[in-house]
């Protein structure tokens, strides 16, 4: 007779690691367990608690190659059934490296996630990372998804495991439309990366007509800054144009009436200086942004590092090019 061995199921199954003993998971000190031995099948038991409602529950992590191999654990040590999420294909090169998470909105209003998933090497080395929007998570509800890290940078160290690196949130009403979805509004607002240069940063606002009508812009974005809990920050003037922050080409421009046809983009920009000095530094997660007066209101988050200087400034409506 063949000897009985212990089969761990496709990514679609229910795992209940107990009944296997040829694995064993040593638990780092961060939470994380990283596989023992020299087994095919890896698997890695996660402790590490959640973060703004967002928790990683299993981490596939292959021993060598680009295939994929099982999930392991869920948040209780131990072990335990967990029910893994049906992850991502990966396409040529993928790593296979993937983690299965869920979003638990623990408030009373209905949420929209973008949390950012750090792949680390076992010395906590961050070798890439992916950016993942859950939207609309109802209040006390619980949504559950995949990440997959994709194709690794060529020389990068082995990733042993996935984390939380950062969670942002917003009113699911509020939150910027995906992209290739017009909102009701007709128009999408979104913000860049922003320009960092000698302590000036710049982030640049842009208001697409998506729509089917043209859509009339007069003046200034109109700008509230937000902490953590989307409540307004205190202690910081928000001015029209460059308020003599630094001179940048546009700011200080007098705001003309701008009419978008459809198709056709809007950009303003958002200014500051991240000096420190005397008093305490502020930041700002959230900007809410309205493109005119009476205008549906836009979550933003470009993480204001304000410093001390107290001050933003905030450009006028450009046409902007083609």
């Amino acid at each position: 007779m063949r000897p009985t061995r212990c089969l761990l199921p496709a990514l679609s199954a229910l795992l209940l690691l107990s009944a296997c003993g040829s694995e064993r998971a040593d638990t780092r000190a961060d939470g994380v367990g990283e596989v023992g031995g020299s087994g095919s099948t890896p698997v890695t038991g996660v402790t590490r608690p959640a973060v703004d409602g967002v928790r990683i529950t299993s981490v596939t992590v292959p021993t060598t190659g680009p295939s994929a191999g099982v999930t392991g654990s869920s948040g209780a040590t131990g072990g335990g059934l967990v029910r893994a999420e049906g992850l991502p294909t990966g396409g040529p090169g993928d790593s296979g490296v993937s983690a299965a998470y869920e979003v638990t909105n623990s408030g009373t209003r209905t949420l929209t996630y973008t949390v950012r998933f750090d792949f680390t090497t076992s010395a906590g080395e961050v070798m890439g990372d992916q950016r993942v929007t859950v939207r609309s998570v109802g209040a006390g509800r619980t949504v559950r998804g995949a990440v997959r890290q994709g194709a690794p940078v060529p020389g990068a160290s082995r990733v042993t495991t996935v984390r939380v690196g950062e969670v942002t949130k917003v009113p699911a009403a509020e939150a910027p439309a995906e992209a290739g979805v017009c909102p009701p509004s007709g128009v999408r607002l979104t913000a860049d990366d922003g320009d960092a240069a000698m302590g000036l940063r710049v982030v640049g606002l842009v208001l697409e007509n998506c729509g089917e009508r043209d859509y009339v812009l007069d003046g200034y974005p109109q700008v509230s800054l937000l902490d953590e809990d989307h409540e307004p920050v205190e202690g910081v003037r928000v001015l029209k144009g460059s308020g003599g922050i630094a001179t940048v080409a546009g700011f200080d421009d007098p705001p003309r009436p701008v009419t978008l046809k459809p198709g056709r983009r809007a950009s303003a920009g958002l200014m500051w200086r991240n000096t420190t000095g005397s008093g305490t530094a502020v930041d700002v997660p959230y900007v809410r942004v309205r493109a005119r007066s009476g205008a549906e209101p836009v979550m933003l988050t470009p993480h204001l590092d304000l410093g001390t200087t107290g001050r933003l400034g905030v450009g006028p409506w450009h046409a902007a090019a083609r």
